[in-house]
């Protein structure tokens, strides 16, 4: 994926995000976009089952049905990028791998990555080496690729599978000739261990803290500790920001239940206390009758 300082579909992003924020001065101008970027985007698409039995080929060549990336245990990240993309899949890819050396958790151990390309003429011979790559550079904070390589698969494919996969998630995006490059937007879109859409995070500065959270919601208690699952009660995701946030109403709820068993704990110490205290006092007025 070429590393660039702009392109000219970033300028037309631009563009359109301006005009958004300047519609107030006419009614004309109001939510309009350049003809390029109309209707590229993500809907969410929350509970909807991916079409599993479609085939694409793995980085070896390999033909492979989606079904083979889930085991009804480990939760899955899906991403659309592509290796010719100008910028936005760098930047994309960039923000996960550099939020992945700081996860606690590996894939292809605790959860799966799945990359489709977008682009039909991609080879696997391309995907490839765009896999080698991020994965070199995991493997350097991580330790040891084996793992890395069953955990995060870049697949290619029939340009009919593919947009059958995009559309089945809600991710809209356009081939424009005259620049030989995809309008698309960037999304994370979580899925649970059997192939149903949980979760979007459309911020691309991922944190780790993020990840994991969407992996510990998809997994539905098979992933994770208790601990884990615990801080995960204490957050919400906003879906304006693009992330998790403290819950403030739970947090106070956690916190009245914990201040409940503080204060059952303390009273149950005060009347063994008491209870030990009128033995002791009861065994030495037998001792006094005795004398």
């Amino acid at each position: 994926m070429k590393e660039m300082s702009r392109t000219p579909l970033l300028h037309l992003w631009s563009i359109g995000l301006s005009l958004l924020l300047l519609g107030g001065r006419g009614h004309s101008q109001k939510n309009v976009l350049p003809k390029e970027l109309e209707g590229i985007g993500v809907d969410q698409k929350l509970g909807v089952q991916i079409p599993t039995q479609l085939m694409f080929r793995d980085s070896s060549g390999r033909k492979v049905s989606l079904k083979a990336f889930f085991d009804g245990k480990r939760p899955v990240f899906l991403t659309f990028n592509y290796t010719d993309c100008p910028q936005l899949c760098s930047l994309q890819l960039n923000s996960l791998n550099e939020a992945l050396k700081s996860l606690d958790w590996t894939p292809g151990k605790e959860f799966r990555i799945l990359t489709v390309s977008m682009d039909p003429t991609e080879t696997p011979e391309k995907a490839a080496g765009t896999k080698a790559l991020y994965l070199h550079a995991l493997a350097e904070k991580k330790g040891g690729e084996k793992d890395l390589r069953n955990g995060w698969e870049f697949l290619t494919g029939e340009d009919k599978n593919i947009r059958a996969l995009a559309d089945a998630v809600g991710f809209h995006y356009r081939f424009l000739p005259d620049r030989k490059e995809y309008a698309h937007k960037a999304a994370l879109i979580t899925l649970s261990p059997e192939g149903k859409v949980l979760r979007y995070l459309s911020n691309i500065n991922y944190s780790p803290r993020d990840l994991k959270f969407a992996l510990l919601e998809a997994g539905e208690g098979k992933v994770g500790s208790a601990v884990d699952n615990f801080f995960l009660s204490c957050f919400d995701y906003d879906p304006r920001r693009g992330g998790y946030v403290l819950a403030a109403v739970r947090i106070m709820k956690v916190g009245g239940v914990l201040t409940l068993l503080l204060l059952g704990l303390f009273w149950f110490s005060m009347a063994r206390m008491k209870k030990k205290k009128a033995l002791l006092l009861e065994g030495q007025g037998h001792e006094e009758g005795d004398l």
